[in-house]
C-alpha cells in the first residue's frame, strides 16, 4: 500500500510513519524542509518538499497514493484567521488534491479533541452529537472536520486527547523538568479535572487501523486509553517516575485567566504564534477532557496498549536516553 503522511516530521507524524514502515507500506511524506527530513529519506520515505497552501506540491505528493494521513496541523497562531487557513483551508486543499488524484480510497484525518469541547465529570464524549470548541484551535480543527465530512473520498476521523510519549519536545517534557528539576507540579484549580490520554504509540496504532479498517470509513472517534486520569494524579504518578514526592501548587483560576491574557496580549502586540492565549483558560479550567475509544475499538482492531504506568516509564526513558532530563 502506498500512504502519503503529512506532518512526517513531528511528534506524532513521525511515529505513524514508523508504524506504516513496518507493515511493508510505501510512504510518501509531505516536508518543508528536505535537510529536516533526512532521516526519513534514508528510509526510503519519498519526500515532497512543500506544505500545506502549495497546491502543486499536494498534487505531487498525493499522486498514486492509496491513503492519506493527514496529521500535520498548527497549534499555536497569532490570531483565529491564522488557525482557519492553515487547519481548515489547508486541510480542504489536501483534499482536492487527493480526489484529483484518482488512487486514494480512505483520507485518515488526526483532529483533537479540542474540536468536540469539554465533557461533564464523569461522563466521556462518544461522537460529535455534542460539539462545544472552547478556542480558536478548537473551532478551527472543527471547520477541519466539516471539510473532510463533506469530501467525496472515505474517510475517518480520529480526534485524540492530549498525547504523550517518545520525541515529545513540548508539553510533557516541560512537566517532567519541572518535576525532576524543582520537585513541584503545578495544577490548576484543585487537581480534579479528568483527563484522557494517549501514548503517541497507540495512537500512531489508531492511525494505522483507522486506514485499512472498512468499519471505520465514514467515523468520527475519539482515541484514547479508557481509563481517565485527574490532573493531580498526572502529575503525582510523574512524580514517581522522576524520583520525586513533589509538591503540587494549585493555580487559582483567575491567576490562570490573568497569566494568559498577558502573555496572549504579548504574544499578539509582536504578532507571534502561541498557544498560550487567553481563551486557552476554558480548556484549564473545565471539569473534564474525556472521551470514550470504545466505537472505534468495536469498529477496529484496535486498542490501547499503554496505561498510564507503563507510558511514563517509556516517556521518561526516551528523555533520559535523550539528555533531556
Amino acid at each position: 500500500m502506498k500512504a502519503l503522511v503529512t506532518g512526517a516530521t513531528g511528534f506524532v507524524g513521525s511515529h505513524v510513519v514508523d508504524r506504516l514502515l513496518a507493515r511493508g507500506h510505501e510512504i510518501t511524506a509531505l516536508v518543508r524542509s528536505a535537510e529536516r527530513a533526512r532521516p526519513l529519506a534514508e528510509r526510503g520515505v519519498r519526500l515532497v518538499i512543500g506544505d500545506l497552501g502549495d497546491e502543486a506540491a499536494l498534487r505531487a505528493a498525493t499522486e498514486g497514493q492509496d491513503v492519506v494521513h493527514h496529521v500535520a496541523a498548527l497549534t499555536g497562531a497569532v490570531d483565529e484567521a491564522a488557525f482557519l487557513a492553515a487547519n481548515r483551508d489547508g486541510t480542504a486543499r489536501l483534499l482536492r488534491a487527493a480526489e484529483a488524484a484518482g488512487s486514494v480510497s480512505r483520507f485518515v484525518h488526526v483532529s483533537s479533541g479540542a474540536a468536540g469541547g469539554p465533557a461533564a465529570l464523569g461522563t466521556p464524549k462518544v461522537d460529535a452529537g455534542d460539539d462545544r470548541p472552547v478556542t480558536m484551535y478548537g473551532r478551527s480543527k472543527l471547520a477541519a472536520e466539516s471539510v473532510v465530512r463533506d469530501a467525496a473520498l472515505p474517510w475517518t476521523i480520529l480526534r485524540p486527547p492530549a498525547v504523550y510519549g517518545p520525541r515529545d519536545t513540548a508539553n510533557f517534557l516541560t512537566v517532567f523538568r519541572a518535576a525532576k528539576r524543582f520537585g513541584i507540579a503545578p495544577i490548576f484549580g484543585d487537581g480534579s479535572q479528568e483527563l484522557s490520554l494517549i501514548h503517541v504509540v497507540d495512537l500512531a496504532n489508531a492511525c494505522v487501523a483507522a486506514g485499512e479498517s472498512a468499519g471505520a470509513v465514514g467515523g468520527l472517534y475519539y482515541v484514547n486509553h479508557p481509563e481517565p486520569v485527574t490532573s493531580r494524579e498526572l502529575v503525582t504518578a510523574i512524580g514517581r517516575e522522576v524520583g520525586r514526592d513533589l509538591t503540587i501548587v494549585p493555580l487559582p483560576h483567575a491567576l490562570t485567566r490573568l497569566a494568559l491574557r498577558c502573555t496572549g496580549a504579548w504574544a499578539e502586540f509582536r504578532r507571534q504564534p502561541t498557544i498560550l492565549r487567553a481563551d486557552k483558560v476554558h480548556e484549564f479550567t473545565a471539569p473534564a477532557w474525556t472521551g470514550d475509544p470504545r466505537p472505534f475499538m468495536a469498529d477496529t482492531d484496535w486498542t490501547a496498549t499503554y496505561d498510564l504506568a507503563r507510558g511514563l516509564a517509556d516517556t521518561a526513558a526516551w528523555y533520559r536516553n535523550a539528555g533531556l532530563l
